[in-house]
C-alpha cells in the first residue's frame, strides 16, 4: 500500500474534480482508479465498498470515504485548509456552498438537451455575474485581504478559483466587472501547488465533451 489517497471515479471532472483540486492544492499526491465500464461500477457496488452505492469514493487513512462534501471536509481539515475555529469554518462552508451551486450548474450543462443548452448557459452567466461573483468581490473588498477567510489560504479559495476557471470556459471575459476577483485569480493560480496542477500533464481533467457524456450515460445508465 503506497499510502497515497486512491480516487475511484470516471476519467473526467464530475464531482471528483473538486477533490482532485483540494488534494493537489494541499500538495498531496494521489492515485486514480478509473471506472470505465458499467461492470467496473458494479464490482465496486458488489464488493460493498460504496456506502450508498455511489461514487466518488476515496480511499484515505484506512477509510473508504463516500459523499463529496464529507470527503472534501475531511481533506480540508486534515491539511489545515478549514479555518482556525468554528466561525471561520462557517464562513468557509458558506462560500463553498455558493461555488458548489454555481459549479453544479456548469457541470450538468453538457448533459442537458441541445435545445435548452443556450438558455441554460445564459442562466449560468447571469447567476455567476449577479448572484455569486459579487459576493466574493465584496468579501475581498470589505476585508482587504488576499484570501476569503482569515487572510490564509483555505478550501474556500481553492473552490472559488476552480469555479472561476469553469465559468471562464463558459464566457472568457466573465470576470470583466470584478477586478478583485481577477487579481485573486492571478494570486491563487501562482501558488506553487496550484500552479503545478494547472500545468498540462497534471491530473486535472479537461472540460466535459460529448464523448465523455456518452461514456458517463453508459456507465451510470442515464
Amino acid at each position: 500500500m503506497s499510502g497515497k489517497p486512491k480516487l475511484h471515479y470516471t476519467n473526467g471532472r464530475g464531482k471528483m474534480e473538486s477533490i482532485r483540486w483540494l488534494l493537489a492544492a494541499a500538495g498531496v499526491e494521489f492515485e486514480e482508479e478509473f471506472i470505465e465500464t458499467k461492470e467496473d461500477l458494479e464490482k465496486l457496488r458488489n464488493d460493498g465498498v460504496l456506502m450508498f452505492q455511489q461514487v466518488p469514493m476515496v480511499e484515505i487513512d484506512g477509510m473508504k470515504m463516500v459523499q463529496t462534501r464529507a470527503i472534501l471536509s475531511y481533506i480540508a481539515a486534515k491539511y489545515n485548509l478549514y479555518g482556525k475555529d468554528l466561525k471561520e469554518r462557517a464562513w468557509i462552508d458558506m462560500y463553498v456552498e455558493g461555488t458548489t451551486d454555481l459549479m453544479g450548474m456548469i457541470m450538468y450543462l453538457p448533459f442537458q438537451p441541445a435545445d435548452t443548452k443556450e438558455k441554460n448557459l445564459a442562466l449560468i452567466i447571469e447567476r455567476a455575474t449577479t448572484r455569486y461573483f459579487p459576493v466574493y468581490e465584496k468579501a475581498l473588498k470589505d476585508h482587504g485581504h488576499d484570501y476569503l477567510v482569515g487572510n490564509k489560504l483555505s478550501w474556500a479559495d481553492i473552490h472559488l478559483l476552480e469555479a472561476i476557471l469553469m465559468a471562464e470556459e463558459c464566457k472568457p471575459d466573465i470576470l470583466s466587472a470584478f477586478p478583485l476577483l481577477q487579481a485573486f485569480k492571478g494570486r491563487t493560480s501562482n501558488i506553487p501547488t496550484i500552479k503545478k496542477f494547472l500545468q498540462p500533464g497534471s491530473q486535472r481533467k479537461p472540460p466535459t465533451d460529448e464523448k465523455f457524456v456518452a461514456i458517463v450515460r453508459k456507465i451510470f445508465n442515464i
